[in-house]
């Protein structure tokens, strides 16, 4: 959650700011000298699949320029925001979110226009207009380069939510990220110890309020299926033998990570909330530089669909939870399924 800044914070920034402001020329430099050997490319006979050195350089430029402004942009909110008081600490909170739905709108407009991005969602995504009376918790399917970006996009710019985000702590290497989200409800994982970050996390749920969103990837990282048999081999050798085999028939995820999951479920019930269920595809399969590559632009649109449980429909008990909660990763592993099943859209004929 959001916390002062400590003396570690200072000594990170001290590190992460100077570097950010190294590499925004360096990413220059790169973006010419690709422009710079373009014509290799189209003379190798490579014209379907050109430029993507080009566009691979000039996103990285364009999210350090990002991360720049962001930094500039959160500077100018305490300036504005200086002295104590309620008053002035919920301005801060209110302002920093609107920092972060400027970047993330600017950063998912920027991959449309550089990498072709286009987002389905089926059913729509509700409007601000529509929020819901409680807060919700979101499990969302991790999987994919920029998958949480669309996810926190959507909630905050589409949906009209703050959201709350559980997410890694070499994410604070990031200077943007580390001084914008140290201002808003938010909880960097692992902690010390499992149960030190369980307990975080459930503090985080148990304080949603209406027009709030936890937001979590139980998975705990992007589905590889070197992951996935790392993670069923791990649930072999802790005699989780059930669960092993259930992960076993799930194709396209990871099993999802108990502890943090049910500490969530545990807080929102204090907090009467929702969970919705965030399913997507799309993304999944570039999960190595070669398939990055090999991937842009993006032939097919980002793919995702949800569905909410209401908090009355949880089921209460350990057990219970982890088998629901099992139960509803097995629902978005087989509409994963079905997504790939799906026959390629016919290219219209030519007139």
């Amino acid at each position: 959650m959001s916390r002062p800044v400590g003396a570690r914070d200072v000594a990170r920034r001290c590190v992460s700011v100077p570097a950010l402001l190294v590499l925004i020329p360096v990413a220059v430099a790169l973006l010419l000298l690709t422009l710079v050997l373009a014509p290799l490319s189209l003379f190798a006979g490579r014209s379907g699949r050109a430029w993507q050195p080009q566009r691979l350089a000039l996103y990285v430029l364009v999210y350090l320029v990002a991360d720049l402004g962001g930094v500039l942009a959160a500077g100018a909110v305490r300036m504005r925001c200086m002295g104590a008081g309620r008053d002035r600490e919920e301005r801060l909170v209110a302002l920093n979110y609107q920092v972060l739905a400027r970047l993330l709108g600017f950063l998912v407009k920027c991959s449309g226009w550089i990498f072709s991005l286009r987002v389905e969602v089926d059913p729509p995504i509700p409007s601000s207009t529509d929020r819901p009376r409680e807060g919700i918790v979101v499990f969302a399917r991790h999987a994919g380069p920029g998958d949480s970006i669309l996810l926190v996009h959507a909630l905050l710019c589409r949906a009209g939510l703050r959201p709350r985000v559980v997410l890694k702590q070499f994410l604070r290497w990031d200077p943007c990220l580390d001084i914008v989200l140290s201002r808003l409800p938010h909880c960097f994982v692992p902690h010390r110890t499992e149960a030190d970050t369980s307990t975080a996390i459930g503090l985080l749920a148990a304080a949603l309020r209406p027009g709030e969103a936890l937001v979590m990837f139980p998975e705990g990282g992007n589905f590889t299926e070197r992951r996935r048999r790392r993670a069923i081999g791990w649930l072999n050798r802790t005699g989780q033998v059930r669960r092993a085999a259930r992960a076993r028939r799930q194709r396209h995820v990871l099993p999802p990570r108990m502890e943090g999951s049910l500490a969530a479920l545990s807080g929102a019930g204090d907090a009467g909330a929702a969970v919705t269920f965030v399913a997507h595809t799309g993304l999944d399969r570039i999960d190595s530089p070669a398939r990055l590559w090999q991937s842009i632009p993006l032939r097919t649109a980002v793919r995702a669909t949800w569905w909410s449980v209401p908090h009355h429909a949880i089921p209460a008990g350990h057990q219970a939870r982890e088998s629901w909660l099992t139960d509803q990763w097995s629902r978005v592993d087989a509409w994963i399924a079905q997504e790939w099943n799906r026959p390629a859209p016919t290219p219209p004929a030519p007139l």
